[in-house]
Parts: C-alpha cells; sequence; structure tokens
C-alpha cells in the first residue's frame, strides 16, 4: 500500500487481452441479471400480488446473504467441482456449476410466481442469492488470478462492470416489460435463458492445462455432479429454513415486530469475534496462516497482515459504497412520490441508466488505471456524494421529463465511476494466496451496513423525508474521504 495519496509507483502493464475483456463483460451481464431478480424485480412481483408492505420488506433482507459469502468463499479456492474443474479448472468450474444454480433457482421462481406459498418464493430466492453470489466470488477471484496489477485489473473490471450495470437495466426494465405482455412466469423464464448464455461459452474455451482430453466426459460428468450439488443445498436451505421459521414463530416474532436490531447484532457477530481476536492474531509468527486450516487462514492472514490498521480499513470499505446502496433503496419510491409517470420512469432506468452508468464506469477505470489509487477514491467519493445530492434537486424541482432524466443520469454516472474505482481498490488489498476469499471477505463487509440501513430506509424517510435522507446518504458516502489519509498510509506485513 502506498504511503501517501501521491505515492504510488509508475503504473504499467502489458494490454489485457481482448478475449478477457469480453469474457468479463460476459460473466458481469450474467451475474448482474439474478441479481435484481431476488431483489428489486421480486419486490415489485410481491407489490403486485398485494403482498404486505412489511413482509415485502422481510424479503430484501435476501440481499444480505452476499455479505456472509466469506464463510464459503474459502472453499472455492480449495475445492472444485468434479468432471468442471478437471478439464476447465477449479474457478471456472464453480462458474459452470453456479450458472447451473442460477438457471435452475430462476426457472423454479418462474414456476412459483404466483407467490401463493411466500416460503417457497423466499426459499428459491435465497438459492437464487446464493449461486448468484458464489458465480461473483469464483469470477472475482479468478480476475485476480489473471491481473495481479492495478493497471491490469481496471480495463478488467471496467468491462466488468459494464455487463454488470447492463444486465441490471436488462433485468430491472426486461423482466417488468416481459411481465407486462405475458405475465411473471415468461419474465422469470426470459431472464433464465439470457443469464446461462455463457455457460456454452465456457464449456467450448480452452482446457485449464494445454493437451488436456476428456472434454465431453469431463461436461457430462460435472453436469452430474452439479445436479446433485443442487438438489442437497436445494434440501439443506429448505430445512433450515423451516426450522429458522419456526423458531421465529415459537418466539412470538411478526410482521409487526422491529427486527432490524436483531439483525444487525447477528450480522455483526462473526466481525466482532474477529475484532476480538486481533491482538492475538497480531502477535502470531509470519507462516501462522499457512498451517491454518483452509475456511480460517485467508482471514487470518488478512488481519495479520494489516495489523490493527484492519479496524480503519474496514470503517473505510463500510462507508465507501453507502450513497449506491441507499439510491437504489428509495430512488424509486421518490420519482413515485414526485409524480412521475411509469413511462419516464422506464426511460429513465433504461436507456439513461445505461448510458450514464457506463460512462462511469469507464472513467473510474481510467482514473484507476492511471491515478494513485488515493485519488482515485477521492473523485469516486464526491462523485457518489453528487449523485446522491442530485434527487434534494429533484424532489423540489417543478416534475419534468428533462429533471427526472438528468438526475438519473447523474447518479448513474457517479455510482458506476466509484464502483470501478473501489473493486480495483479491493483487488488491490487481497493477498495472491487467497484471493477469492479475501475479495469476498471485504466486498461482503462493504455492503453490510449500507443495506442493513437500507432495509431501515423506510422508516428514515418518514423521520426527515426524501430531503433528508438524500443529503444524509450522499454525506455517508463522503464521510468515506475522511479515513483516506489513514488507510492510505496502512503498510502491511510481509511474510
Amino acid at each position: 500500500m502506498p504511503a501517501t495519496l501521491t505515492a504510488d509507483p509508475p503504473l504499467s502493464a502489458a494490454p489485457v487481452p481482448a478475449r478477457l475483456l469480453r469474457l468479463y463483460l460476459l460473466l458481469g451481464f450474467s451475474a448482474g441479471l439474478p441479481f435484481y431478480m431476488f431483489n428489486a424485480v421480486l419486490l415489485l412481483r410481491l407489490a403486485r400480488h398485494d403482498v404486505d408492505i412489511v413482509i415485502i420488506g422481510f424479503f430484501a433482507w435476501i440481499a444480505l446473504l452476499p455479505t456472509f459469502k466469506f464463510a464459503w468463499a474459502p472453499l472455492l479456492d480449495h475445492v472444485g467441482v468434479p468432471g468442471f474443474s478437471r478439464f476447465w479448472g477449479r474457478r471456472r468450474g464453480w462458474i459452470m456449476l453456479s450458472q447451473l444454480g442460477i438457471f435452475a433457482s430462476m426457472v423454479a421462481m418462474a414456476f412459483t410466481s404466483d407467490d401463493q406459498n411466500l416460503p417457497l418464493t423466499a426459499l428459491f430466492a435465497l438459492l437464487l442469492a446464493f449461486w448468484t453470489t458464489t458465480l461473483e466470488v469464483a469470477a472475482d477471484g479468478w480476475r485476480i488470478t489473471l491481473a495481479p496489477g492495478q493497471a491490469e485489473q481496471a480495463p478488467l473490471v471496467a468491462a466488468n462492470l459494464w455487463g454488470y450495470r447492463s444486465a441490471m437495466v436488462a433485468a430491472g426494465s426486461g423482466a417488468v416489460l416481459v411481465a407486462a405482455w405475458a405475465d411473471w412466469t415468461w419474465a422469470y423464464l426470459a431472464i433464465a435463458l439470457a443469464a446461462f448464455i455463457p455457460f456454452p461459452i465456457l464449456a467450448a474455451m480452452r482446457p485449464e492445462t494445454e493437451g488436456a482430453t476428456g472434454r465431453t466426459s469431463a461436461l457430462v460428468t460435472g453436469i452430474t455432479t452439479s445436479l446433485a450439488i443442487l438438489l442437497v443445498t436445494g434440501l439443506a436451505t429448505a430445512g433450515i429454513g423451516w426450522l429458522v421459521l419456526g423458531a421465529v414463530k415459537n418466539a412470538g416474532f411478526s410482521s409487526q415486530t422491529n427486527v432490524t436490531p436483531i439483525v444487525l447484532a447477528i450480522a455483526l457477530m462473526p466481525f466482532a469475534a474477529l475484532a476480538i481476536a486481533l491482538p492475538r492474531i497480531n502477535r502470531l509468527p509470519a507462516d501462522a496462516p499457512a498451517r491454518m486450516p483452509g475456511f480460517v487462514a485467508p482471514y487470518v492472514e488478512l488481519f495479520w497482515r494489516y495489523s490493527y490498521g484492519v479496524l480503519p480499513l474496514l470503517a473505510f470499505v463500510s462507508f465507501y459504497r453507502m450513497g449506491d446502496v441507499l439510491t437504489l433503496t428509495l430512488s424509486h419510491p421518490l420519482w413515485n412520490a414526485a409524480g412521475y409517470s411509469l413511462e419516464q420512469i422506464s426511460m429513465a432506468d433504461g436507456l439513461v441508466a445505461l448510458t450514464s452508468s457506463m460512462a462511469g464506469v469507464a472513467l473510474g477505470g481510467l482514473c484507476a488505471a492511471r491515478l494513485p489509487i488515493g485519488w482515485a477514491l477521492v473523485i469516486g467519493a464526491i462523485a457518489s456524494a453528487i449523485g446522491n445530492w442530485i434527487f434534494v434537486w429533484l424532489w423540489f424541482a417543478p416534475p419534468s421529463a428533462s429533471v427526472l432524466y438528468i438526475a438519473a443520469g447523474i447518479d448513474q454516472f457517479g455510482h458506476g465511476l466509484a464502483g470501478a474505482v473501489f473493486v480495483v481498490y479491493l483487488s488491490m488489498l487481497v493477498s495472491p494466496r487467497y484471493p477469492g476469499a479475501q475479495y469476498a471477505f471485504l466486498s461482503g463487509f462493504a455492503f453490510l451496513l449500507p443495506r442493513l440501513i437500507g432495509g431501515a430506509s423506510g422508516a428514515i424517510q418518514k423521520q426527515i423525508g426524501y430531503d433528508g435522507f438524500f443529503i444524509m446518504s450522499g454525506g455517508l458516502s463522503l464521510a468515506a474521504i475522511l479515513l483516506l489519509p489513514l488507510v492510505m498510509r496502512l503498510k502491511p506485513r510481509t511474510a
């Protein structure tokens, strides 16, 4: 890590092959589609079926699952998927398994789209969130391995985020449009097919080891094994869910219970345990993580390497993406309350969002590749804050299409820029020995606090109004800059 904001070494690297850029554009698109289908699109579907708004709020907690991807990320670094991993390599094998899981989960959500059985809807949404997150963990680990340098990471991150954000637009507007023309079943089936496109492309790629044979047998073995894994995962999730629902009911919880403090306490428990263990981790010898079990070693190594500096580091990553998450939560209700039509909102969510977001991601990737990472992070934080504050102007401006499109464009541009810089920064923090697990931990922690606050955003808005809410959310994003001088001076220990 650099000692100051201006002390980065010169950034130079060989050009990233175009085939990798195309691949990560496609992988980003494949991961972005299902994210909206268990998040924003599902909440809209439930609302259209007149599900109580409090219950819909509970479904929003499903987006917390990716925060805990560190719990199973080490598995992807150490265990391969039989068949797939033998021929295509460990991380590509997990990507292929995840693609099958995403496809199966969305098909299940398609054929239960009447939402008559809400526990079943929640089960398939959780499975979709799990396999989507697993895909991201595998793809992130592979990306960091393929391009370990900052200058190499920037174009891959930009390509991945282009795909991801364009997929969010496709799912957010495309699925709703299909549902309007046909029904929710066809909407989920259409997105499931689109998200599955990378699977045959990956299956046709060259093997991990030059000269390897047995592509067909590896594919058959991999699919057979994957089906068994999907079945076991589904049954295990259903069993755990049944026990949790029973316990919640017996404890007297209902839709009127304020669960936010409880969720917050549970969510912070593993991180609090690591903080308590930090003094002991700090005293360990340099080779201690390498001698630990695989599910513990990546996190112990990260805490050992940054020592007590890991605490301000985690505080920084918790605040940096706050504005993006909170904007996603309340921007659409704000537009509706301000009197904008569905046609205007559709345009803002479609063409305006896509072009502005891609432009922001491109500039963010350029900043990350050409500037010291500290200054790139400052630019991203300012852009993200402005993307939130623009909605204060929208709230007070007389409703017009131009006002909506300008606000949506600035919002998407700012958060696209900040997102690209942030992904490159997180990628630089991980150890080459544990890229997937450590990136999963850092990126998951980055969204824990924002998503927990996002679940309570409706209650906050009732207290301070839309203008107060977006002033607050932009200020929280900008507050990350206050930690940058400290974070940029961190000097990690080396083994």
